[in-house]
Order: structure tokens, then sequence, then C-alpha cells
């Protein structure tokens, strides 16, 4: 295994996806904001009724997933005024249209 020093930025994901069964090696920090003890991982495992506590990680980052990262394609950012213009033409005059059904 490589070690590098040099630390990603959080919102920088990997180009290339770890290979299926790739290995990860934590280290245990003190229980704080940002860090938690083996033993608060331990306790967390009987908890939840787990027997390995690799099954409380994956549950953990599955969670953290589902919170931070978008659940759609990302976008190209603002339209253009040409953008804009072409569908304010496309649009018609506003108020101008005829209502079809309403919501309520």
């Amino acid at each position: 295994m490589q070690h590098s020093s040099s630390r990603r930025s959080p919102g920088k994901a990997s180009a290339q996806p770890a290979p299926k069964g790739a290995a990860l090696l934590m280290r245990f920090r003190e229980d704080s904001a940002t860090g938690v003890s083996r033993d608060t991982l331990t306790q967390i495992a009987r908890q939840l009724g787990y027997e390995r506590e690799s099954e409380v990680l994956h549950y953990a980052l599955r969670k953290l997933a589902d919170e931070v990262l978008p659940k759609y394609e990302l976008d190209d950012g603002p339209l253009t005024q040409k953008q804009l213009g072409a569908i304010r033409k496309a649009g018609g005059v506003p108020g101008q249209g005829k209502l079809k059904s309403t919501l309520f």
C-alpha cells in the first residue's frame, strides 16, 4: 500500500472508484465532533445488532452519502441570456395563455 502525505479536499472525489473489495485502513481518534474511538464503534455495533464493526462504517457512510451527495446529475449552471430569451419567446405573451386545469 502506498502512503501519501497530501490530503484531498473534502469536496473533490477521486476520478477512479476503488476496486470492489478494496480495503481501507482506519485510525481511531478520541471521541469528538469529527472522530470516534474504537470503544464507541464497538458500542454502536452492539446497539445496532451488527456482528462486525465494519457494518457500522458502511451504514454510517451510506447515510452520509445520502445526506451530502446530489441525487441528480449536475447541470451546466445558470442559463445564458440567449437561452432565457429563447424561453421567453417560446412562451409567448405573459397572461395570454389558456388555463387547461388547476391543481386544486
